[in-house]
């Protein structure tokens, strides 16, 4: 054996680092990157939520004494503040034209954004493109500039103070975003299913039905409930055109209705605002999953 070898130095160990050191390290990197952002974005988001139920819920003695009791928390729950809203205001009135709006222009509008989005997509004719493109911005332009002319429509038509003018004004604004939306996922099904119902003899309407659709129900609910959500919750229409106090829709009727000059049923205000965001939140959480899934994608091929 020669001295050179003899002379090696030894290989110096490595430096291992303890599980529980490795574990506690990426556990707190996730607490600071992912579960704290995450848990202030929550209250933040579910504070107004919070305030409206609290104070929908409280006294009038404990809403304007703030030194004695506690803001964000009620010592005595009372539902006076709904009993009144029910059934001392035409509240259950206005909610019920509400969904009826609601629900006539989200239908009026996804029937026409269908139609239209599958002609532009599938039929393929000179200049569908840019009839696409002109579609979409159309919803770009600011209602204020639209409350014009559909003002002077609405009262040539006669139907001035009635739930039909909203019904036939908000497609203005929801057809255009729904038909750009559907557009898209009819783009991401394969056209090849289409090419084989028409060897076989299908008619463009059977195909849209039968086979088209069936497959682009996660993108019909998601427009569906931004056409719903809109319509529930539009101010400017509602307000412009509808005059009498059994029509009005509620984000309207709780703001004109429940202030009288300078005084502000704070109670009342909150517990309409609740009642009213219910249904909203109860539609879209029946169909979430489909919401989420039209934003990832449609069918494979």
């Amino acid at each position: 054996m020669s001295e050179a070898t003899l002379a090696a130095p030894e290989p110096r160990p490595t430096a291992t680092v303890a599980p529980e050191t490795m574990s506690w390290d990426s556990r707190a990197r996730r607490v600071v990157t992912i579960y704290l952002p995450l848990a202030c974005f929550v209250v933040i988001l579910l504070f107004p939520f919070y305030w409206m139920a609290v104070t929908a819920f409280k006294p009038n003695a404990e809403l304007y004494d703030y030194k004695t009791y506690n803001p964000f928390w009620i010592a005595s729950p009372t539902l006076d503040h709904i009993y009144k809203l029910l059934f001392e205001t035409a509240y259950p009135r206005w909610l019920l034209t509400t969904m009826t709006v609601a629900i006539c222009a989200t239908f009026l509008s996804l029937l026409s954004s269908t139609l239209a989005a599958y002609a532009i997509q599938r039929l393929r004719f000179r200049g569908s493109q840019y009839v696409g493109l002109a579609i979409y911005l159309a919803y770009l332009v600011p209602p204020s500039i639209q409350f014009i002319p559909l003002a002077t429509m609405v009262v040539q038509l006669g139907l001035f103070d009635s739930p039909l003018a909203l019904i036939l004004v908000y497609p203005t604004f929801l057809v255009p975003f729904c038909t750009w939306l559907l557009i898209g996922y009819f783009k991401s099904i394969p056209y090849e299913l289409e090419e084989c119902a028409l060897i076989d003899g299908a008619t463009r309407l059977q195909i849209l039905t039968q086979i088209t659709l069936p497959l682009a129900v996660p993108g019909l609910i998601s427009a569906g409930i931004f056409s719903f959500t809109l319509s529930w919750n539009e101010f400017i229409y509602a307000l412009a055109f509808i005059q009498s106090s059994e029509n009005k829709t509620v984000p309207v009727a709780i703001l004109t209705e429940l202030v009288s000059g300078d005084v502000y049923q704070w109670g009342a205000l909150m517990a309409g605002s609740l009642l009213g965001s219910l249904p909203v939140a109860i539609f879209y959480s029946f169909f979430v999953d489909y919401y989420v899934s039209s934003l990832t994608g449609a069918v494979k091929e």
